[in-house]
């Protein structure tokens, strides 16, 4: 009767002190249990504090069914209960609705009546009103290789140095320079990207720099450069090996002075931009070879990190699958999973495409079952018809949203780009053409929805 007594007395005395807090605040055990929440913090994450109290922790912020560190982010709770000291970091926190935000975490020892201690949590959400990180897959794994690249990126992120990503195309190279520029102290600034394949010199100069009114012909107002807008942010630069050599040159000229001006314009602006570039290019091979130019290389590989393929780390699969399931769920309204079969299948696969593979073939597959069930056979199929071949030297196939109940191509002519063709497809007629729509279903952002779109012929 005591023990009861000591027991509810304890929670009434933290329910007391965490509705002393404005902003969101949490009290939680050692074992991961919710034991107290604010009114802010059921505003927060969308439940009563009765749904809260006892649900794990990450269960509510996160969503996820392990504890953070173990999906290789910092974890508060594991560093206070191991150095019973305060501490804060930066983590994305997920609500009901499956929104992102950007959130700083203060995290503090707190001890009741009988010593017994606690982690208290203020929680600060620092996104900005436009961001839309819902459309992002969060970095998910546990393997050495990813929890080791994890670390390096983490390392960039303390510092301000420009950062050099590397790795095969489909890795995540642009999520991994979202992570840095989240944990960084820049996050609070803009974060913009910058795709060098698109690049002409005209184009280079008038979006990177900016003009002035009547600049060029059609310039009939002024525009502000990428520079002047992630000004104290980050500016990633996507594929910087492609960028052609009379522009590298442009380029490094703004690095090394941080001055720039606009097109048609006399003043001299200045930048206080963080760079991170992304190449699957060998660039110390093209400096070799006289293609990529020495001074730019050393100037943006100071932190130099190589993302590993998804190959090298197969053990993050159920963890990557259940993710990226969790994003086609949120977009789609509809519940999918994996038999064991097919999970199977899927840890033995190669994926020349890396993780925007796996997601590929989960976002066709799951359009394709209909009860939400993701079998082998199923699986098996996706993959059968990705290593039928490529058709990389034909012209892409019109396809009209009207097109999208004919049934799925199958047989030795079907390739992943029908069956992706197909799906997005169907998307647009779901969403009635919405693009930023069937962007966030697919999980990828609107620049690749545009690529895509380009690729396939579709309207």
């Amino acid at each position: 009767m005591g023990a009861q007594v000591e027991t509810k007395t304890t929670s009434i005395q933290l329910q007391s002190l965490v509705d002393t807090h404005e902003h969101p605040f949490v009290i939680i055990d050692r074992h991961f249990k919710i034991v107290a929440v604010n009114s802010a913090y059921e505003t927060a994450y969308g439940a009563t504090r009765a749904q809260m109290v006892g649900q794990p922790c990450y269960r509510v912020s996160h969503q996820n069914d392990r504890p953070c560190f173990e999906v290789g982010e910092e974890c508060p709770h594991q560093d206070l209960y191991e150095k019973a000291t305060r501490c804060s970091c930066l983590h994305i926190h997920y609500d009901t609705q499956g929104r992102a935000h950007r959130v700083k975490i203060n995290a503090f020892p707190l001890m009741d009546v009988n010593g017994e201690m606690y982690l208290g949590e203020a929680i600060e959400d620092i996104s900005m009103p436009d961001e839309r990180y819902s459309d992002q897959v969060r970095m998910v794994g546990q393997s050495g290789v990813f929890l080791r690249s994890l670390e390096q990126l983490k390392i960039a992120a303390s510092a301000d140095a420009p950062v050099l990503l590397q790795g095969e195309t489909g890795t995540g190279k642009d999520l991994a320079a979202h992570f840095i520029h989240q944990q960084s102290g820049r996050s609070a600034k803009a974060f913009l990207t910058l795709d060098c394949t698109v690049l002409t010199e005209s184009l280079f100069e008038a979006e990177v720099f900016g003009h002035e009114r009547g600049a060029f012909t059609g310039s009939v107002g002024e525009k502000e450069g990428l520079f002047e807008i992630v000004d104290g942010g980050t500016l990633f630069l996507d594929e910087i090996g492609e960028m052609p050599a009379h522009l590298q040159a442009k380029l490094l000229r703004v690095l090394e002075t941080g001055e720039y001006r606009r097109v048609g314009g006399r003043k001299t602006l200045h930048t206080n931009a963080r760079i991170i570039c992304a190449t699957n290019r060998n660039l110390g091979s093209e400096v070799a070879d006289k293609s990529f130019r020495e001074d730019l290389y050393y100037r943006v590989a100071c932190i130099h990190i190589q993302i590993p393929s998804l190959r090298d780390r197969l053990e993050d699969i159920p963890l990557l699958a259940e993710a990226l399931l969790d994003r086609i769920t949120q977009s789609t309204g509809k519940s999918y999973w994996l038999s064991v079969s097919a999970m199977a299948a899927l840890e033995q696969y190669h994926y020349p495409g890396n993780v925007r593979e796996l997601r590929n073939i989960l976002s066709v597959a799951a359009a394709h079952s209909p009860g939400g069930k993701i079998d082998l056979d199923r699986i098996n199929s996706v993959i059968d018809c990705m290593k039928s071949g490529r058709r990389t030297d034909q012209p892409p196939r019109h396809v009209d949203i009207r097109d999208a109940d004919l049934p799925v191509p199958h047989g030795p002519e079907a390739t992943l780009q029908d069956l992706e063709a197909q799906h997005i497809a169907q998307l647009l007629q779901q969403f009635h053409g919405n693009r930023r729509q069937v962007a966030a279903a697919l999980g990828v952002s609107e620049r690749t929805m545009y690529r895509k779109l380009k690729r396939y012929g579709l309207t």
